[in-house]
């Protein structure tokens, strides 16, 4: 996201009123682990995707190779994942160490 009312789907009730700041709160709050941890929060989003079990299988798109390289090196950090101390609560909408 670029800017304030930058994004994909301006209509999606996730994107309205309040929703939108809460969101940007937690896409601040994944930056921030992801910089603690030396990785990208691309690389954070895909190793906990990756660590969820063999049944979850992310599809990340992209445009450059370096984004191609970097996408496939969150795979040296899925087995991380526990260690890092970040768990995605699948009811709540703040993240949570654990």
């Amino acid at each position: 996201m670029t800017s304030v009312g930058s994004t994909k789907h301006p209509y999606s009730p996730s994107n309205q009123g309040d929703n939108f700041y809460k969101n940007l709160q937690l896409v601040e709050q994944v930056k921030a682990i992801a910089t603690e941890k030396n990785i990208t929060p691309s690389q954070l989003a895909l190793a906990w995707l990756l660590a969820q079990g063999e049944d979850i299988v992310p599809i990340p798109g992209t445009k450059r190779r370096t984004y191609l390289e970097e996408n496939a090196a969150a795979t040296q950090f899925m087995t991380h994942i526990p260690q890092i101390g970040v768990k995605f609560p699948t009811n709540s909408k703040k993240l949570k160490w654990v």
